[in-house]
């Protein structure tokens, strides 16, 4: 027994010796890199919607909304001496819309049929993946701003996949800490009735929500996803410019509690048929302390035409509860603690079917262009039962 503990001590310094001249000799070996363009991503989409339950009216009037949203993704990355990657996602991206329904906060000062405005959001996003361990560990930091709102966030993040590569856990948490600049309906500004906030007020509204995805790659055909992302809202929930009209007809600021807890839980699988044919499916259930819950199916199939290019039809139904909070309009009752006529907290259902072509050529590159590895082009129709409807359509481009 002495003799073979001996024996093992030798062979384990051997080892250890043995793997540390290896290693010093990668490092003497190695060449330092720097941060290379892996892809560039450029997204573009228009958005249209058109309704007759404006929030800002009090649950009637038009909806009419018009967005322009451009997204710009680079993504770097390096490796170092232990071949362990670093990558760098840097997102910058604007919306620009314009919304009917803003006119009618003050009319006396706008001068045409919309109000616009203009959304800016970077973010940069850092990841660190040791290929032998199976890790990743990544954090990021994002910004938005707008007219009458100012939002920054956080995350960290950590991922780890079996050594057989069919199954992965991971877990993101992420906070957002929004500023609101209070702007009440006209009518309202000098109301002392309003304890919520007066006009021109700065108010907070923090947001935290901790993600949770176990995937299992179950046979060859195969593939299915649990997620769950708990969330917390506290601060000013209720936005100030929406009105709500009470059953003596008077009209107040929209007033909603300055906490919100949600959970929502999913499940996803896909699953390939054939060469051709996949299918893609995803089921949620979510639930909050306003007593919304609710149901989303939806469902893409995905045919390949070529060798290159396929085709997809997704669609997706939604079903939600009425919040305790909602009611229609010249139905809240003064004795009412919190109110909304927001149509987003009725109850509803909606469906949305859509149409997706997407092209890969990492040879010749699309349009011939070596340097656009993709090119998705995607359409979608959105629907619900209280009369809205918008469509969509969006242009991404791949570059590597």
């Amino acid at each position: 027994m002495k003799k073979r503990i001996i024996t093992a001590a030798c062979l384990a310094f051997l080892f250890t010796h043995q793997s540390k001249a290896q290693n010093d000799s990668v490092y003497n070996n190695y060449k330092k890199q720097k941060l290379k363009i892996e892809e560039i991503n450029f997204i573009s989409s228009y958005y249209t919607q058109n309704g007759d339950n404006s929030a800002v009216t009090g649950g009637e009037g038009t909806e009419k909304l018009t967005d322009i949203a451009t997204n710009f993704e680079v993504l770097l990355s390096k490796k170092d001496k232990r071949n362990n990657i670093h990558s760098l996602d840097i997102n910058v991206g604007i919306d620009s819309y314009t919304s009917a329904s803003s006119d009618k906060i003050d009319p006396n000062t706008v001068t045409s049929a919309s109000y616009q405005d203009v959304r800016i959001y970077p973010s940069a996003n850092y990841s660190y993946a040791n290929e032998e361990k199976k890790t990743v560990y990544n954090g990021g930091l994002s910004f938005s701003a707008e007219y009458d709102y100012f939002s920054i966030g956080a995350n960290v993040g950590f991922t780890k996949t079996s050594k057989d590569n069919n199954r992965e856990f991971s877990v993101k948490g992420m906070a957002f800490f929004d500023t609101w600049k209070v702007i009440l309906p006209i009518e309202l500004r000098n109301n002392p009735s309003d304890t919520d906030a007066r006009n021109n007020d700065s108010k907070p509204r923090n947001s935290y929500n901790l993600g949770l995805t176990l995937s299992q790659v179950v046979n060859k055909n195969f593939q299915v996803a649990f997620l769950a992302d708990i969330g917390y809202q506290e601060g000013l929930l209720a936005t100030k410019f929406n009105r709500v009209y009470f059953e003596d007809l008077s009209v107040r600021s929209e007033k909603l509690p300055s906490t919100r807890f949600k959970i929502p839980l999913g499940i996803r699988g896909n699953y390939y048929l054939n060469d051709k044919i996949v299918l893609r499916t995803f089921y949620r259930y979510y639930y909050d302390n306003w007593n919304i819950n609710s149901h989303t199916f939806s469902f893409e199939p995905s045919y390949k035409l070529t060798e290159f290019s396929s085709i997809s039809i997704p669609y997706r139904f939604y079903q939600q509860s009425q919040a305790k909070y909602f009611d229609a309009k010249n139905q809240h009752l003064l004795t009412n603690e919190f109110y909304t006529s927001d149509y987003d907290l009725s109850k509803f259902s909606s469906n949305m079917i859509g149409l997706d072509y997407h092209v890969v050529d990492s040879n010749k590159g699309i349009f011939h262009i070596k340097r656009i590895h993709s090119l998705d082009l995607r359409y979608g129709y959105y629907t619900r039962n209280d009369g809205l409807s918008s469509h969509i359509i969006t242009l991404a481009l791949q570059f590597k």
